[in-house]
């Protein structure tokens, strides 16, 4: 049997607002509704099948990362396609930012490394794309590792979700319960983060207490940004609900998310750039997003904001909003 070989490649995602609906059992219907930004950097995965049965060695480019996610999603993909058991099968995965920081790293991964694993098998592009989805949905559920990442990056660009799920579903890969819209934009934007790892994301959205704060306030937010047309005019509205979601559900104050915010909006006061620049929180790391307030502004002010952030201790990784898929 000849080597399988295919690649699979998914941005990153940012949860600006959100909330958490899991009350029912079937991981399908669970997840968020919110709205974020996906990104144009994420999770590239290498897949390479040999004659076996079904194992899988998982190898990371650029750190040592927990591998059991990916098992997860082939053993998910065998039950859906049962000839990939006839493989045994090797990822190399390159990340371009850190996990457990907000940029939704478990779900770009989790999609990348099942659309390369089909791409190998030969599946058509829009059935393996479909199943991805479907896929890393049901791993993100089960594992309690996010909510609406994968909904979010199935529209891409400036993204709300407006019913909860995933984006697809069934034997036919139909459309799910979950839908997302988005619009395009490639504004720039600028990562922030410290070098430790955040909180897992269970530890807010299994918690009770969170769960009722996070839900109450991503709610006030949806009665605004989930009404009307989903265009480049309701920008500045979703960088208004983005602060003020952080501040109402708390988890602007908890952690090290103050001191982090401090430290943005003081660089960018340094800097001069105090009435073109926003900092917003990543959900659900220790991290913010810096944007421009107009979605159109260039980068001239990225590299200056970066090395100000990097002298005092903070990462920093530029990139921009991703295409629609």
């Amino acid at each position: 049997m000849p080597t399988a070989l295919g690649r699979g490649q998914c941005g990153g995602h940012i949860t600006l607002f959100f909330t958490i609906e899991d009350v029912v059992d079937d991981p399908v219907a669970q997840g968020s509704r919110g709205a974020g930004l996906c990104l144009k950097d994420g999770v590239e995965s290498i897949a390479k099948g040999e004659d076996g049965k079904g194992g899988l060695v998982v190898r990371f480019q650029d750190g040592d990362y927990d591998s059991t996610m990916y098992e997860d999603v082939l053993e998910e993909l065998i039950e859906e396609v049962p000839e990939i058991r006839s493989f045994d099968w090797e990822l190399n995965i390159r990340m371009s930012l850190p996990a457990s920081q907000g940029f939704g790293m478990s779900a770009s991964g989790a999609i990348a490394s099942a659309i390369s694993v089909q791409r190998a098998m030969g599946i058509p592009h829009e059935e393996c794309l479909r199943r991805s989805f479907l896929i890393a949905h049901i791993v993100e559920r089960k594992r309690s590792s996010g909510l609406g990442d994968t909904t979010a990056l199935s529209s891409g660009g400036v993204e709300r979700r407006i019913a909860a799920g995933s984006p697809f579903s069934g034997s036919f890969l139909d459309i799910g319960p979950g839908i997302s819209e988005g619009w395009a934009a490639y504004t720039p934007v600028l990562l922030v983060w410290k070098d430790r790892t955040g909180k897992h994301t269970s530890k807010y959205i299994d918690h009770p207490e969170w769960k009722v704060k996070i839900s109450e306030a991503g709610a006030s937010a949806m009665e605004i940004i989930g009404e009307g047309k989903w265009d480049s005019g309701r920008w500045s509205e979703l960088i208004d609900r983005s602060l003020i979601f952080a501040c109402e559900s708390g988890l602007e104050f908890d952690a090290s998310r103050t001191e982090i915010i401090g430290a943005a909006n003081e660089a960018i006061g340094n800097s001069g750039f105090s009435d073109r620049l926003s900092t917003m929180l990543c959900m659900l790391g220790e991290s913010v997003v810096i944007v421009p307030n107009d979605y159109l502004d260039e980068d001239d002010w990225v590299g200056e904001l970066s090395a100000a952030l990097e002298r005092v201790g903070f990462s920093t990784f530029p990139s921009r909003i991703g295409a629609l898929n």
